[in-house]
């Protein structure tokens, strides 16, 4: 496909940014099927928070515009081909990852309202409703918001212009992937899809890494894309579990708690591949200091905020004091990589842990410097659950820079989890 053409030519009727309910990440699946069945009639707030103050949103992205793709959104619905694959497609091993009751479900869902308002150069984006619904809101959101804004700036460029930034963005693309294939061992995965340059960029991205990794690419989070290009969906779980089962938690006590009891609970739904512990929503250290036994047997840990070195120092010296071996078990570095810091992490933990890498918005967002005033830049954009039947949540992170909550909540969270102070870490995506 001639993507520069596509551009060129686009009206939004024949390619809406967002075509389909699992053009999504997995873990959201897996993630909505766990809530499902554990906390369906929790009510739940989303909001869309971009923490790159000076990107103004509203002045670069048309309400209009916003309007008509999140209204397309609520009219989609999952089509007999995404069931029968999501119902029948082996996944990490497994067949049958989703329960009858959870397909009957999504094949049945659609989308709840939104509220969207102008606020100076900022949108306020928000989403309230049950928990399972709302929360499939959050990747199509960041990928609409996303988007728009890069359709914003392609709509001012020529057709040889455009032929000319995506021919370089590919060269630059195969450049890394050119130095990637030089990883021994290399495990690496597309994570891209919330702040993506665009649904058929992303899958591109897939298609370079497919011919250009081999056996070294693992698959992709987007399920869309898996299913048509035959690869691995990967996913487990994010910070919004714990998240919202500490803002339900009605003691000091059961706040303590909430992060295993959500482990505990993920435990008994899966095995293998799937026990990947996210540590850092409320201090990976403290969150080790106090982790139960059985938690040493899973398979491994996702690094997502901090110095990612140092937080797989960290998972290291726990499991070689909790009697495991480091070597025996994986670190998953998912937290604004690009290909110097995998080369780096390839190198300081060869041989002393398994190693993988979730690759995000640097993979299928990576058009810095390739248009006047830098334009197409990526930015930081969230969309995150700030409230569960009325209270707030808070996530106290490895990197302040990434913390969120009321103040007063905050300051709470860090002494229920005896969370000290933190170095503060530029987030660029």
């Amino acid at each position: 496909m001639d993507i520069a053409k596509r551009v060129y030519d686009h009206q939004w009727k024949i390619d809406p940014i967002v075509r389909s309910l699992i053009d999504t990440d997995f873990y959201k699946l897996l993630m909505a099927q766990s809530v499902l069945r554990n906390k369906p009639d929790v009510n739940v707030t989303f909001q869309l928070i971009n923490r790159a103050k000076d990107v103004p949103l509203a002045r670069l992205v048309d309400e209009g515009e916003l309007r008509e793709q999140l209204d397309h959104v609520r009219g989609l619905r999952l089509s007999r081909g995404e069931s029968t694959w999501l119902r029948g497609n082996m996944f990490y091993g497994k067949r049958a990852m989703f329960s009858p009751e959870f397909m009957e479900w999504f094949e049945g869902l659609r989308l709840p309202p939104y509220h969207l308002e102008r606020k100076g150069d900022q949108y306020e984006l928000t989403f309230e409703g049950k928990w399972p619904e709302v929360m499939m809101w959050e990747i199509p959101a960041l990928a609409i918001v996303t988007e728009l804004c890069s359709r914003a700036v392609l709509k001012r460029l020529g057709r040889f212009e455009l032929q000319v930034l995506y021919a370089r963005a590919l060269t630059r693309l195969w450049e890394k992937i050119e130095r990637l294939r030089q990883i021994d061992d290399l495990r690496l995965a597309d994570f891209g899809t919330r702040r993506r340059h665009g649904f058929l960029w992303q899958d591109r991205c897939v298609q370079a890494m497919i011919e250009g990794l081999g056996e070294k690419f693992t698959g992709t989070s987007n399920c869309l894309i898996a299913m048509r290009r035959e690869v691995e969906a990967i996913g487990t779980n994010a910070h919004e579990l714990p998240m919202v089962y500490a803002a339900l938690a009605e003691t000091d006590e059961k706040l303590a708690q909430a992060p295993y009891k959500v482990l505990e609970r993920w435990q008994k739904e899966h095995d293998g591949n799937l026990l990947i512990i996210l540590p850092d929503t409320f201090g990976t250290e403290e969150f080790l200091q106090h982790a139960p036994d059985w938690l040493r047997h899973w398979t491994g840990i996702r690094i997502d905020s901090g110095d990612p070195a140092e937080g797989a120092e960290v998972a290291i010296r726990w499991w070689q004091q909790v009697g495991e071996d480091p070597r025996e078990k994986l670190v998953i570095f998912s937290d604004g990589l690009d290909v110097d810091k995998i080369e780096e992490l390839s190198r300081q933990f060869r041989g002393r842990v398994k190693v993988g890498f979730g690759w995000g918005t640097l993979l299928t967002n990576d058009f810095r410097g390739l248009v006047p005033g830098n334009a197409l830049a990526p930015f930081s954009l969230v969309c995150k659950a700030i409230a569960a039947n009325g209270r707030p949540t808070v996530k106290l992170s490895d990197n302040p820079n990434k913390a969120m909550g009321p103040r007063d909540e905050i300051a709470r969270y860090k002494r229920v989890f005896g969370v000290g102070r933190k170095k503060p870490i530029e987030v660029i995506v």
